[in-house]
């Protein structure tokens, strides 16, 4: 039964396999590309009739062998009662893609949301954290890191605080010789400050002028429209306060706005549906807006908070690529927790490169682990 059950599982995800590869010809098949798009035909392809809202896709993904991989794992095709769920789902796609990424050796470099991926909601990332020895292990085989977060300082030594353990590790392995010259770099406000490791400075950090960094299209963003963007997000915000009757405070800073609980005994805790009314309240006012077509904004759920950002991670991640020599979004993977499309900032990474969906920190070790898993065996062939 559970053979059976195998079989028609893998046909399914083949099938699938085949629809996102449509259309290959034996050139394109060798190098395994996304035919129809290269050719600028994926607008008719017979994924793009069956799924009018597919994105894009930056490589194949390999379906089956994903499939199998996590089945061997998660023993989906044994159960008798409880059918593949969202989460495997989740799981074999980010295997999908791994196994697509190691293909080659393609993967140039690995940005990682912050809270709920590197670590829990509010924390930092401690000298004990499982992932930084997974970190250094890609930085020693040449790749390079980036942290977009939305977490928005002007003070490098905040993103110290935030990150020491990480980048503590990275200065030692430079004593030990472990590494040489590795690139980290942390990208701010979701697109707006950007901080290069440098060995020689006190937090391990230095200010990167954005007049450096920023894309050609970030430069027509005018000041002026972007404080008058944040003066519409705040009277939105402040209209969701007085409908809920929410126990919050708002806070203004130099590229974003939000509101946080009202300090005090105890510690106020926003239900999930006033989160997500007030990110979707404030996210409708300002695409309405003659502001909201001209500047991009993220609306996004913090957790216990509510934000809206200028840009999005989608112009944090390609800022990453452009500053680190114009790498491809298909030579870059970005692993983030929020993915849905209502409230959920790393959605918009989609559009920047390949993506990994991960739930927690441990998901995200396991994650590393499995690319290096896969990089092995393509290595011994």
């Amino acid at each position: 039964m559970a053979s059976a059950a195998h079989r028609r599982y893998a046909e399914i995800m083949r099938d699938v396999e085949e629809l996102i590869n449509d259309h290959t010809n034996p050139e394109e098949a060798l190098t395994r590309k996304v035919a129809q798009q290269k050719r600028g035909t994926h607008e008719r392809s017979k994924l793009k009739l069956l799924v009018p809202s597919v994105g894009m896709f930056f490589t194949p993904l390999f379906l089956e062998q994903a499939f199998n991989f996590q089945d061997e794992r998660r023993r989906i095709s044994s159960r008798r009662f409880v059918p593949p769920s969202f989460n495997d789902i989740r799981l074999i796609l980010n295997s999908a893609q791994l196994l697509s990424l190691v293909r080659n050796e393609r993967l140039q470099l690995v940005t990682f949301d912050g809270d709920v991926t590197l670590y829990d909601d509010g924390d930092s990332l401690s000298d004990e954290n499982p992932v930084i020895p997974r970190i250094l292990r890609l930085l020693r085989q040449g790749i390079q890191i980036g942290i977009v977060t939305a977490a928005g300082y002007t003070d490098v030594a905040r993103y110290y605080d935030r990150l020491h353990g990480l980048l503590d590790a990275v200065a030692n392995a430079i004593t030990d010789k472990e590494v040489e010259d590795p690139r980290v770099i942390i990208l701010g406000g979701e697109s707006n400050y950007l901080f290069e490791f440098d060995f020689h400075s006190e937090t391990f950090l230095r200010h990167v002028p954005r007049t450096i960094w920023m894309l050609d299209e970030m430069r027509k963003w005018q000041e002026d429209d972007i404080e008058s963007l944040l003066d519409v997000a705040e009277g939105a915000l402040r209209g969701c306060i007085n409908n809920m009757q929410l126990s919050a405070e708002i806070l203004r800073k130099d590229r974003a706005v939000g509101i946080i609980p009202v300090a005090g005994p105890g510690k106020q805790k926003f239900t999930r549906e006033q989160l997500e009314e007030t990110v979707l309240v404030t996210q409708q006012i300002l695409e309405l807006s003659s502001l909201g077509k001209k500047i991009p904004f993220c609306a996004f759920n913090g957790g216990n908070d509510v934000f809206v950002d200028i840009g999005d991670k989608s112009w944090g991640v390609l800022s990453c690529q452009r500053y680190l020599g114009g790498i491809e979004g298909s030579k870059t993977l970005h692993v983030g927790d929020q993915f849905l499309s209502a409230g959920a900032n790393d959605f918009k990474a989609r559009l920047a490169c390949t993506t990994a969906w991960i739930a927690n920190p441990a998901e995200t070790v396991a994650l590393l682990d499995e690319l290096h898993l896969h990089s092995e065996n393509q290595r011994q062939g």
